[in-house]
């Protein structure tokens, strides 16, 4: 039987190590947080996007995301456009700076994961561990299970 245990410890050590290598990089080359990098990938492939879109995408909370979106555009990444659909909510666009960065540095993020995963095992095997990722998300997503946010 699989050491379940070990199994998460193993995850979760290796998203953090995953994370931390690109934020890095990202941080060293184009002073930009991977915690920024995220929202502004979901404000780039949603059309009309909220901060609750992005909060949904990215699991975590509105009133975070928010603040977050706050440095953002604080930054010069992004604005806050008003909703025509919805005066309580704006949407987001990025800026053209926010676009070239958003550009420039997921390059650099494709040449980190790359090196971290595709170089690491055949790609056979990350197919399988993409749809087993896939099948748990689904599978756990069903549960709602709440955010720490939530239960505090």
């Amino acid at each position: 039987m699989t050491d379940l245990r070990r199994l998460f410890d193993d995850i979760v050590r290796f998203e953090s190590e995953l994370w931390n290598a690109i934020d890095a990089r990202l941080k060293s080359e184009f002073d930009l947080p991977l915690t920024h990098f995220e929202p502004m990938s979901v404000i780039d492939r949603l059309p009309g996007c909220r901060v609750y879109d992005i909060a949904t995408e990215l699991g975590i909370t509105t009133g975070g995301t928010s603040k977050l979106i706050d440095r953002i555009e604080a930054s010069g990444h992004c604005r806050r456009l008003p909703n025509p659909a919805d005066r309580r909510s704006s949407l987001l666009e990025l800026t053209p700076e926010g676009r070239r960065l958003l550009g420039e540095a997921g390059v650099a993020l494709d040449e980190e994961l790359q090196r971290s995963l595709g170089d690491a095992v055949p790609e056979r095997t990350l197919r399988q561990f993409a749809a087993t990722l896939t099948r748990l998300r689904a599978a756990n997503g069903a549960a709602a299970v709440p955010t720490i946010e939530e239960t505090a």
